[in-house]
């Protein structure tokens, strides 16, 4: 129940930054991170939505689980001023 309860507390933060831009850096498997920008389109009880600048990514969006963060597979950070600002999630 304790890890339904930090999903769900991850969900929550998540929802004061949809709108946002942020930067996006996830494992994607063999010690290969991605890092992209884009806009916190919209959280969804399971998922999250990420709309991507599109000036160099072949893909508009992509979506990743709140256990995803829970596990540090992503790490999400805010931009402002096109500065890169840790997202303060509640676990």
């Amino acid at each position: 129940m304790a890890a339904k309860n930090a999903l769900l507390e991850i969900k929550r933060s998540l929802d004061s930054y949809v709108g946002e831009k942020i930067l996006i850096r996830a494992n994607n498997g063999r010690r290969k991170m991605i890092e992209r920008t884009g806009i916190l389109e919209e959280t969804y009880p399971s998922v999250f939505v990420i709309k991507l600048d599109q000036s160099d990514h072949s893909f508009k969006r992509v979506s990743y689980s709140y256990a995803d963060i829970l596990t540090e597979t992503v790490e999400l950070m805010i931009m402002r001023d096109d500065e890169p600002v840790r997202v303060c999630i509640e676990r």
